[in-house]
């Protein structure tokens, strides 16, 4: 879409509202998905559309459309919105332009990456020809503009491969199922990684274990603590949640709640999901919302900054072609200072979470986790003996990060958007079913 379209809907606009913000979105994803050892599908989906909001008569109006021959009755649907809508608490954007810079990588073509993918199962199967292997690969690019009758124009755009790998294994009764993924933003995948550390995976899991329940050192793995514990601390950072009165922290500014090794924070200039503006025309920047233990700040998007009485902190993003709500780009949490070797080595008795079965949170509000582990393994005098199985790990953020044994030196991304390192926690609730 050209820029002269989306200036024409701005102008349509600007003669009926008081203000008007146009938000447009093209994406492309190509998936290539292995299934049970086999190819199973390579389909390309696109979507390109653009959202209007705008400020009519004091009220807040809003309408999207894929079709951008219609921009007439897209700015007719954004006023008649409007008659309904919300009262304008905020303003929208004003004063920033930007082109963000364009990628020179090139991914890989379909054909290599479908290649990639037979090589990666044939090397699963000389470690066990038993395991059933998926295999998925995601080239996806998108291109972000957005303006407004505040003098803003900016645009942003993305190339990013994903690349998973995923076991399952059947022996009798027992079903183990493992994975593995990276996320790459203009660099290639390092499939070679994403295979060893699915492979290890099976290796630490050939023996069984069991637990009883009770109170144990649990350590988290990067990947179980991004799903059970990052995206917790997600919710409650929320200024919608502060707004709502329904954050555990919204009265806490200035408080240390948690071990002062912890440190949590966004920055955008970091990892595949990095952006220099959100999808409200608002400049991203670097945050530190926990700092040492010390809760210092929460992230908005425009409209609940405004009924906070804060300014946005560039927070406002969208799925597709959606209204704006707070949201990081991403989350990352400062490592520590000892080696996992050694944070497992320290453990006399106590689990390794590795994988969890999907977010598993009884009460993210209150801070609040409950999780069954998806793939576990016990430590015993400082060893891996083998994958426990019927496990659920309890507890809350708060007494864990104020029993936080340490956190260790090495941190990884975890998807596109969380960096942490592993997280051992003195105590933590186990229950066992044995079987």
């Amino acid at each position: 879409m050209s820029d002269s379209t989306i200036e024409q809907i701005l102008k349509l606009a600007s003669q009926r509202a008081d203000a008007a913000e146009v938000y447009y979105l093209s994406s492309q994803d190509t998936p290539i998905e292995f299934e049970n050892n086999r190819l199973k599908s390579l389909q390309t989906k696109a979507l390109q559309g653009v959202a209007l909001r705008l400020i009519y008569k004091g009220k807040i109006g809003f309408a999207s459309s894929t079709d951008l021959t219609r921009i007439d009755d897209l700015v007719d649907a954004a006023i008649q919105t409007a008659e309904i809508g919300d009262p304008a608490e905020f303003e929208l954007a004003s004063n920033f332009h930007l082109k963000g810079p364009e990628t020179t990588y090139t991914p890989p073509t379909t054909q290599e990456l479908v290649e990639n993918g037979k090589n990666l199962i044939e090397q699963v199967h000389a470690y066990n020809p038993d395991i059933m292997v998926d295999v998925g690969f995601h080239v996806r690019s998108g291109r972000v503009k957005i303006a407004t009758t505040r003098d803003v124009y900016a645009e942003r755009s993305s190339q990013i491969v994903s690349g998973t790998i995923a076991g399952n294994l059947v022996v009798g009764e027992d079903f183990m199922q493992a994975y593995s993924y990276d996320v790459a933003r203009d660099r290639p995948l390092d499939t070679n990684s994403i295979l060893q550390s699915l492979l290890e995976k099976y290796r630490l899991a050939e023996h069984p274990a069991s637990i009883t329940s009770g109170s144990y050192p649990v350590l988290f793995t990067p990947r179980a603590a991004a799903s059970t514990l990052g995206s917790l601390f997600d919710t409650i950072l929320s200024g919608q949640a502060v707004v709502q009165k329904a954050s555990p922290l919204a009265d806490k500014i200035g408080e240390t709640l948690f071990d002062e090794r912890f440190t949590f924070f966004e920055d955008p200039t970091l990892g595949p999901s990095a952006c220099p503006f959100d999808d409200e025309g608002t400049p991203t920047t670097r945050k530190t919302l926990i700092d040492k233990g010390t809760v210092t700040g929460f992230y908005w998007d425009r409209r609940w900054a405004a009924r906070a009485g804060v300014q946005s902190t560039g927070n406002g993003f969208r799925g597709g072609l959606s209204r704006p709500g707070p949201d990081l780009t991403n989350f990352c949490i400062s490592p520590g200072n000892t080696s996992t070797q050694d944070l497992i080595a320290s453990m006399d008795e106590g689990l390794i979470i590795e994988q969890v079965l999907g977010a598993g949170q009884s009460n993210q509000l209150a801070g609040e986790f409950s999780v069954n582990l998806d793939l576990g393994y016990k430590v015993e005098k400082g060893k891996i003996v083998g994958r426990v199985k019927n496990t659920m790990v309890a507890g809350s953020i708060f007494e864990a990060f104020k029993n936080l044994a340490d956190l260790s030196s090495e941190a990884e991304w975890v998807g596109g958007a969380a960096y942490l390192p592993s997280m051992l926690f003195q105590q933590l609730g186990v229950a066992s079913r044995q079987s």
